[in-house]
């Protein structure tokens, strides 16, 4: 659909946020299935300095995982990212539905352009601070193990990485990278629900409210589309967040590397190039953009099959009533 909290049936019943937010919810699980492999390889490729260069490129960072840690190490980190997916697209769906409504315009219940960058960018960061920041610091520690013997490895699954973190670093060592999620997050959300409401306007009429429900593969389309542009404006906010989550440090701080957001853009510059602040950069394209358009194709059918059950029960209760009248 186009924008997921102005959408109408034709009998102007506005589709529920928690049907947005349910619809987000399949689409991230499909997703997070399907393109797991990308992430860990654009992870390792991020964490690959200059000092220690490991990879030359992502073909040669997958098949290096493969040879040395099996095929099953393309995989690692995928319960924490399916669960962190599933969670932020039900928050981040819902709570754009609920940003949305409150910005329209009160009489027209139109949005402007603004309202909805502002919605967006909104559900962005509320998603970065409750969801993706603990989760992401959780699948990047375990991404970047490298031995294959489980018992050799520091963090033996999700839950123990978790409890580690928390035990050594304190509660804000999973809260790590915190400030370039925020400012990820909530620019890639503002750009992304704006740029699918244009592709399906331009390219299937598909406007606000009118109850249309695209074909998953138009909606496959626009999601694909309208996920390029996030990833090129975001690029050093996700780099410096993969850099920041993947120290340690002690409950004292200890002596990190980085020592926040802006030390950390400034010392990769310094050290590694402009360029480097854009590592990951096709990985990330290879993965959002294919994300964008499962997770959109799945979303679309949920809210279209809501539509529909609603003109349903409508015309059910106009035939009621007109048997009535008979």
């Amino acid at each position: 659909m186009g924008s997921p909290e102005s959408s109408t049936s034709r009998g102007g019943t506005a589709i529920p946020s928690y049907v947005m937010a349910m619809s987000g919810s399949l689409g991230g699980l499909v997703e997070a299935c399907c393109l797991q492999p990308i992430d860990v390889i654009k992870t390792r490729l991020q964490l690959d300095s200059r000092a220690r260069r490991e990879y030359r490129g992502i073909r040669h960072c997958g098949s290096t995982i493969v040879q040395q840690e099996g095929m099953r190490a393309l995989w690692k980190g995928l319960t924490p990212f399916a669960t962190h997916l599933t969670l932020k697209y039900t928050l981040r769906m819902g709570s754009n539905a609920l940003f949305q409504s409150a910005l329209a315009d009160a009489q027209t219940g139109k949005l402007s352009v603004t309202a909805r960058l502002a919605a967006g960018f909104g559900a962005g960061v509320l998603e970065a601070v409750a969801i993706v920041t603990p989760f992401e610091v959780v699948k990047i520690r375990l991404q970047q193990q490298r031995n294959v013997v489980r018992e050799l490895v520091k963090y033996q699954g999700p839950v123990h990485c978790a409890a580690t973190i928390a035990r050594e670093e304190g509660l804000r060592g999973l809260w790590a990278g915190v400030a370039p999620t925020i400012l990820r997050n909530g620019t890639n959300q503002a750009v992304m629900f704006s740029a699918k409401n244009y592709c399906d306007k331009l390219l299937w009429k598909k406007h606000d409210g009118d109850a249309v429900t695209l074909l998953p593969w138009q909606s496959m389309v626009s999601g694909f589309l309208a996920g390029f542009a996030g990833p090129i404006a975001t690029g050093p906010f996700d780099v410096v967040k993969t850099r920041l989550m993947a120290q340690t440090r002690g409950l004292r701080g200890g002596d990190a590397q980085y020592r926040g957001m802006m030390h950390a853009i400034t010392r990769i510059y310094a050290d590694e190039g402009l360029f480097a602040l854009w590592k990951g950069l096709l990985p990330r394209l290879m993965r959002i953009p294919p994300g964008q358009a499962i997770m959109w194709a799945v979303a679309d059918q949920v809210t279209g099959l809501y539509n529909r059950r609603i003109e349903m029960s409508e015309s059910k209760a106009l035939s009621h009533s007109s048997s009535v009248y008979l």
